[in-house]
């Protein structure tokens, strides 16, 4: 019994020295794995896509698909496969992105990365194929052209149009940043291939703004400089310098901007105060044929329509002769009874002839037609309009013409010289003008009469002055915008959010006008502002003053205004208003002015005339 317990004891202290060696040195031995190294390594691979990859993300690290070696070559240390892969490479590439875009938030950065991990996480689960795009769409495959060169917003169905220009343009851009880096820089050859395809890009793009410009090449040249590009991304894998580059290149052009701007705001100033070669010519041919006329020729018909009161009569002061034409021109084509018509035209002394032998040479039908000199009212004068003797000033001239002095505005259009002629102050003093009138229609020189006009003379403007079109629709068109509230003249007397008017159509009632004594109250406030304290620009000011809860505000199809300034004003406003107004800078008969809209002025001129075409004025 002892022997056979003994012997038990010797075989179970045996087999555990035994069984340990057995155990780890027999690579074959019965406890073998089932599964083989490689599927081993890949289920370890895939371990590495759990939900727990959000907060690695958060950490830099490399790929661990490949190693390089000293030589550059590449030393397989597992194979995984292909959608694996592009997975993880996107997800380093987001990762890094996210970074270094991001380092003046880190909270911020923290929960983009995040947000971004588990975009790519929930799109692991089927294949994505990853496109040679910029650094900054290398996970966004929604932002290809489609089939029709348009691109699709991110996240909706919405077609971007002309995407291929759009796309070009951003491959200027990003050329233009490899560029500058000194890692590129650094690298002749590929500096050489990038000039050669901003070449190639620029004479594809052009003047093209739409995708039907492109030559049929452009598709090519977009495809060799996006391979290109993905070389500089190569080279260059720090975000966060691109990033400060881009910073800057946008904050020059936002100053080129800021320049372009006001330089584009003078020259247009500059422009609107120019006269073109062709309307200097015209006044000057109708002066010498006027005064070879003998006197006879040289009168009007029907002079006795003047002061006829049961007449429409209309005021227009210009020293514009083709502008003043064109009023002329559309009003009496659109009226039902021409010879009912009376137009009194007030110019200064240089074109006086000029616009007499226009009129007498092109007479308006049936209608009614009286040039006069402003120079012929001797009871305008500075003892008398202190508008008058404010222009004439010394300190006055000086504000308008002198811009380097401290005193002086900044902004040009505050200087306009315009506004020192007397011309622009007329309508200020029709009772004095037309004494023998009850009724006046006042019209600008910019504007073109679309229908008959007759039908203002009845509206009744219930007491008040001024009869004119509102226009508070928009919000630089109140009081506060013309008026110095700060002032406490103007403050104490109006409303800073009151509704403004316009000048260019206006119907006056002179009778109400003599009543209301409105000469004296302008000549008030006009010695009020002698040093530009309570208004500095043009008429409307005192205008506003003047007839302040003394205008009717008319139905607002009579008068539509915006076409010197405003691309698009509404074309349905434009057909359906009686007056169309080109107020602004950007004025009909100048090259500046708006395309769209020259048509509705150059059909009311005659460039065949003689006259306009020795001066070489055209459409």
């Amino acid at each position: 019994m002892m022997v056979k317990l003994r012997n038990l004891v010797l075989f179970f202290m045996l087999l555990t020295v035994v069984a340990p060696i057995l155990l780890y040195t027999d690579p074959a031995a019965s406890f073998k794995t089932p599964f083989s190294k490689r599927d081993f390594l890949e289920d370890v691979t895939a371990l590495t896509f759990n939900s727990d990859e959000n907060r690695l993300n958060l950490l830099p690290r490399e790929s661990p698909a490949v190693l390089r070696g000293g030589g550059g070559e590449e030393v397989v240390v597992y194979s995984v496969d292909k959608n694996s892969r592009r997975q993880e490479e996107a997800r380093d590439q987001l990762s890094a992105r996210v970074l270094s875009a991001t380092d003046d938030d880190d909270d911020n950065s923290i929960k983009q990365v995040a947000d971004s991990a588990s975009e790519i996480h929930s799109r692991e689960r089927t294949p994505v194929q990853l496109s040679q795009q910029t650094s900054e769409k290398v996970d966004d495959h929604h932002d290809e052209p489609n089939a029709f060169g348009a691109k699709k917003e991110k996240g909706n169905n919405v077609l971007l149009p002309d995407a291929q220009v759009r796309h070009l343009k951003d491959q200027l851009i990003r050329a233009k940043v490899y560029l500058s880096l000194p890692s590129a820089k650094a690298n002749p050859h590929f500096v050489r291939e990038l000039r050669l395809r901003v070449k190639e890009v620029q004479r594809a793009l052009a003047d093209a703004s739409k995708d039907s410009d492109l030559p049929k090449t452009a598709i090519d040249k977009l495809k060799a400089m996006e391979q290109t590009l993905a070389k500089g991304k190569q080279i260059q894998d720090d975000c966060s310098t691109v990033v400060k580059k881009l910073r800057a290149m946008l904050h020059s052009a936002e100053e080129q901007l800021r320049v372009h701007k006001k330089q584009t705001m003078f020259l247009t100033q500059l422009t609107a105060k120019t006269i073109p070669k062709g309307l200097h010519c015209l006044p000057l041919r109708l002066t010498t044929d006027y005064y070879a006329l003998n006197s006879s020729q040289q009168q009007f018909p029907n002079q006795d329509k003047l002061e006829d009161t049961q007449l429409y009569h209309y005021a227009l002061f210009s020293d514009n002769v083709l502008a003043t034409s064109v009023v002329v021109n559309s009003t009496i084509t659109n009226a039902k009874h021409p010879s009912k018509h009376v137009f009194h035209i007030v110019t200064d002394r240089l074109n006086y002839a000029a616009m007499r032998m226009w009129f007498l040479d092109n007479p308006p039908g049936k209608a009614t037609i009286q040039v006069q000199n402003v120079e012929e009212f001797t009871w305008l004068n500075s003892s008398y309009s202190p508008v008058l003797k404010q222009l004439s000033s010394r300190s006055m001239i000086d504000y308008y013409f002198r811009a380097h002095h401290t005193n002086s505005d900044t902004n040009i259009k505050f200087r306009n010289p315009k506004y020192l002629s007397i011309l622009n102050h007329l309508r200020f003093y029709l009772p004095e003008i037309f004494p023998k009138l009850s009724k006046v229609l006042f019209l600008d020189d910019d504007i073109v009469v679309q229908k008959d006009l007759s039908g203002l003379w009845l509206v009744d403007l219930k007491g008040n002055v001024n009869g004119a079109v509102e226009t508070c629709g928009e919000s630089f068109h109140r009081f506060d915008r013309y008026l110095n509230f700060s002032n406490p003249l103007i403050s104490k007397n109006f409303d800073p959010r009151a509704c403004g008017w316009a000048y260019g159509m206006n119907v006056f009632d002179l009778d109400e006008w003599k009543r209301q004594n409105i000469t004296e109250v302008y000549h008030r406030w006009q010695d009020l502002n002698q040093d530009r304290e309570l208004w500095k620009l043009g008429t409307l000011p005192p205008g506003l003053i003047t007839f302040w809860r003394r205008t009717y505000p008319l139905d607002r199809k009579w008068h539509t205004l915006g076409l010197g300034y405003n691309p698009s004003v509404n074309q349905r406003d434009i057909e359906r208003a009686a007056v169309i107004h080109y107020n602004g800078n950007l004025k009909p008969w100048l090259e500046i002015g708006i395309p769209r809209y020259r048509g509705f002025w150059s059909k009311h001129v005659d460039y065949e005339h003689v006259y306009l075409r020795e001066c070489n004025i055209n459409p």
